[in-house]
Order: structure tokens, then sequence, then C-alpha cells
């Protein structure tokens, strides 16, 4: 029996241990950015040739019908971390729902990668103007019949 109550013990206290050592869903961050920057270096490095931003005037891209990807109003909010995983490693996961062939090339991304290219600071204007133009979409609620008649 107390052998038992031991390992009941030693499991509680395991458990509660690994709970506080739990990581912080987005604990990634850097230095915040510039918006107004971030717009300049998203044109400098050619990124509105495949990104539109809603409601942000950009030249037009090289391909203006191919964007891969809409910024602006999304379904859920992109983490920091996620949008500078997005520009650092493109392969890490390549966009969803469109055609194999307008992002990836033999299943890599096309997008390049900018590491050798762009500053940290470059980087984090970008993320910081992206974020400032995203927003979540209003969650519209599900009319469900009424199942109890008159």
């Amino acid at each position: 029996m107390m052998r038992y109550f031991g390992w009941i013990v030693a499991t509680l206290l395991l458990a509660m241990c690994m709970a506080g050592c739990g990581r912080p869903k987005d604990s990634f961050t850097l230095p915040p950015g510039d918006a107004d920057r971030g717009v300049a270096d998203f044109v400098r490095f050619r990124c509105h040739d495949c990104h539109r931003v809603k409601g942000v005037e950009l030249p037009v891209g090289e391909e203006p019908n191919q964007a891969v990807v809409e910024l602006g109003e999304v379904e859920q909010p992109r983490q920091y971390s996620e949008l500078v995983t997005a520009i650092i490693n493109p392969s890490h996961r390549l966009a969803k729902g469109y055609t194999p062939e307008l992002v990836a090339r033999e299943g890599s991304s096309k997008m390049p990668v900018y590491n050798d290219v762009m500053t940290v600071t470059q980087l984090t204007d970008i993320v910081t103007f992206l974020q400032a133009h995203t927003t979540v979409k209003p969650h519209e609620k599900t009319v469900y019949p009424d199942y109890y008649g008159p």
C-alpha cells in the first residue's frame, strides 16, 4: 500500500513540475520594427511580386495574376514567430489552397531565402508592417434550427 501511495505522489509531483515548465505560445521575439520602413523593404525585396496586402497600394509585381498570399483579413491571426519563420524559412510550411506549381519548385518554396541579404532590422520592419495590416475576420455565429416545435 505504501509503495502504491509513493507512486501516486511521485506521479503528481512530476505532473506539477511539467505543468510549470510549459513554454509560452509565442515566446520568440525580435526588437520592435518600423512599419513605414517595412513597406519600403517589402517593395525593395520584391515581396509584392507574389504577395498582396489588402488596403495597401503597392507597385504592380512582375506576375500580377500570380498572387500567392493576400494578406489583410485572415481567419486566424498569424503569430509573430510564424511570420518570421515564413520569411527566413519559406519551405517550412508551403501555402495551402494553391496549386503546387504556383508555390513550389521540386518540393521547396519558390520564395527566395533572404537570410544572406536581409538584415534583422529589415526583417523586423517587414513583420511589423504585415502585422499592422492584418486583421482577424469576425467570427460568424452558426444559426441553429429550432428543434422544439410550437
